[in-house]
């Protein structure tokens, strides 16, 4: 995430629009690190949303009211008796420093105007909600920072506010071109980490672009630059630090297929990838509440399903280590071969021996070559050759018996892989149901009681229309691969599925029409994206006439078997737009 103070500019630049002359109506602390400000200005009302929680610090306005506790906190408390219908005079930012200094004019207890300023730092598990005097003298904070917890700055009531330097940092949209070229062409440091390590208020994110559109290798060391490749790189830098100064911003979210991956008030063309996509948004703050309730979904699923994932993780493991052995032992058994030729070597050549003899060398009449075979000298040459008939025979039975358990395991392991698939493409918690009572259904989760309430399962296959109007399902899990290939499928309905891999079943209802080339080409993207091949540039698609296909007996729902098919490769992406319901 790049809540950094390109960001923060574009926060302020809104703030200033929607807040400035608007008096404070309401002031609320639902959480102990978190303000929630109603601002009327003119006919408008604003909800402006401060949030310094040390693991995620947020700034934006929202619609969303949040209930208060019956008994306001003491912060609380006295921003009301200070600030309450106070006036918002200007909302400023101290260079592109992850800070927002508040403005406000209010009346004191005699009746005079006095101006006092609230101060929200947004820095990692370092922010903070600051309330100042007009001397920027320290009221109070939302958080008491003492000596103990830092040596470089109290915030406590009575103390002096000051922004920390605690790093030496050059203030971007001042820097000239000479002191840029100086004091990034003398970092040994890679280009990005330069950039952003020296001027203050860029993120790793931005840096990383700066040197995209400059053409230059983030890698590179930035002392290695010459004169001419500083200078371009300079250039490219104003070209933002304009942007920012002129106040044009262009949020955006970058997504990488469903998930959002990073956002910026910047374009962010170093995400170049076929499996990422820009999202604009018109304000700042639309951009931070979609983000963040979007990266929370994402986050609540991994929570929801973390159980899940440790039961099908801890099978797959067994079940591998177990195959492993197995195909060790299959290895051993491969000798048992030469037990069953030594064997009718000695009785071929066995009257030879007189006996007391350690080994007898022989020809081997399969291979027309000499053989040594080891014998025990303490029994004859017919008991030898018994001897090793029964290794052999033992080892046979052993080979026989492994080569089920082998198929077996190997089953088990790809049906835990398919499961550990529909995990992945799982997005609501819904899509949880079917694969717990899945994992159930196989005794790998104990299942309920009898007297338990069944839970109803509401999760549906993925449906989708391709550019030329026809319907595609895609499987979520494998009750629902079951469903779509053997359901809603017809035989001349078309099939596609990631070859080797894990993945979903899509179905392309023909309608009985011939398909167009690129309904081949969306349905195997589909089938690439919703499986384990996702991450990859491309992937290789079977893809079959549904009539063609066969249950495998006895196997766990959603697996089948062909064996005239063809082949396409696709990238994995999503650019069809589902249908819901």
């Amino acid at each position: 995430m790049a809540f950094d103070g390109i960001v923060i500019a574009n926060l302020v630049k809104e703030m200033q629009d929607r807040l400035v002359m608007g008096r404070i109506n309401k002031i609320a602390q639902p959480e102990k690190d978190e303000l929630l400000f109603t601002i009327k200005n003119q006919k408008n009302t604003w909800r402006l949303l401060v949030s310094v929680n040390a693991s995620l610090p947020l700034l934006y306005f929202t619609e969303t009211n949040k209930p208060s506790p019956l008994t306001a906190p003491n912060f609380c408390m006295l921003l009301r008796k200070h600030i309450a219908n106070g006036k918002i005079l200007s909302v400023t930012q101290p260079g592109l420093e992850r800070i927002v200094r508040i403005e406000i004019e209010h009346l004191d207890d005699l009746g005079d105007l006095c101006r006092k300023f609230l101060i929200v730092e947004i820095m990692g598990k370092h922010s903070n909600i600051i309330f100042c005097d007009e001397n920027d003298k320290i009221i109070d904070s939302i958080k008491h920072i003492s000596a103990q917890v830092s040596s470089v700055r109290e915030v406590l009531p009575g103390r002096d506010y000051f922004i920390p330097k605690t790093q030496e940092k050059w203030e971007p949209l001042e820097i000239s071109e000479d002191v840029f070229k100086n004091v990034i062409g003398h970092t040994a440091a890679p280009v990005q980490k330069a950039l952003y390590m020296k001027l203050t208020g860029l993120s790793p994110i931005v840096a990383e672009e700066i040197c995209h559109i400059s053409g230059i290798d983030s890698d590179m060391s930035a002392n290695a630059l010459s004169d001419l490749e500083l200078t371009h790189l300079y250039h490219m830098f104003l070209q933002i630090a304009d942007d920012i100064r002129n106040g044009q911003f262009v949020p955006n979210i970058i997504y990488k297929g469903e998930v959002p991956e990073e956002f910026a008030s910047i374009p962010l063309s170093c995400f170049s990838g076929e499996e990422y996509h820009s999202v604009p948004f018109s304000s700042i703050s639309t951009l931070l509440e979609s983000y963040y309730a979007q990266k929370s979904t994402v986050t609540r699923m991994k929570q929801k399903s973390v159980d899940l994932r440790r039961v099908v993780q801890t099978a797959l493991e067994r079940n591998v280590k177990k195959y492993d052995l197995q195909m060790k032992q299959m290895r051993d058994t491969e000798k048992r071969e030469k037990y069953r030729i030594y064997g009718e070597l000695l009785n071929t050549y066995g009257y030879e021996l007189k006996g007391g003899e350690k080994n007898l060398a022989c020809l081997n009449y399969y291979t027309n070559e000499e053989i040594t075979i080891p014998l025990d000298p303490q029994i004859s040459a017919q008991e030898n050759a018994q001897k090793y008939f029964n290794k052999y025979n033992k080892l046979k039975r052993t080979a026989e018996a492994l080569s089920s358990q082998t198929e077996q395991t190997k089953a088990e392991i790809e049906h835990l892989e398919s499961i550990s698939a529909a995990l992945d493409i799982a997005l609501k918690e819904e899509d949880l149901v079917p694969i717990k009572e899945e994992l159930m259904e196989f005794g790998y989760i104990k299942k309920r009681s009898a007297g338990g309430k069944k839970v109803k399962i509401t999760s549906k296959p993925f449906h989708y229309i391709s550019s030329d109007g026809f319907h595609i399902y895609v499987g979520k899990n494998n009750y629902q691969n079951e469903e779509v290939t053997f359901k809603i499928a017809g035989g001349g309905d078309w099939w596609f599925h990631a070859k080797g891999i894990p993945g979903s079943h899509v179905i392309v209802k023909t309608g009985g029409k011939e398909l167009p080339d690129r309904v081949f080409e969306e349905a195997g993207a589909l089938a690439a994206y919703y499986s384990k091949g996702r991450n990859n540039d491309k992937v290789e698609i079977d893809y079959i006439e549904r009539k063609f296909l066969r249950k495998v007996t006895g196997a766990a729902p959603g697996f089948v078997i062909y064996h005239t098919n063809y082949s396409l490769v696709a990238a994995p992406k999503l650019e069809l737009e589902e249908i819901q319901g």
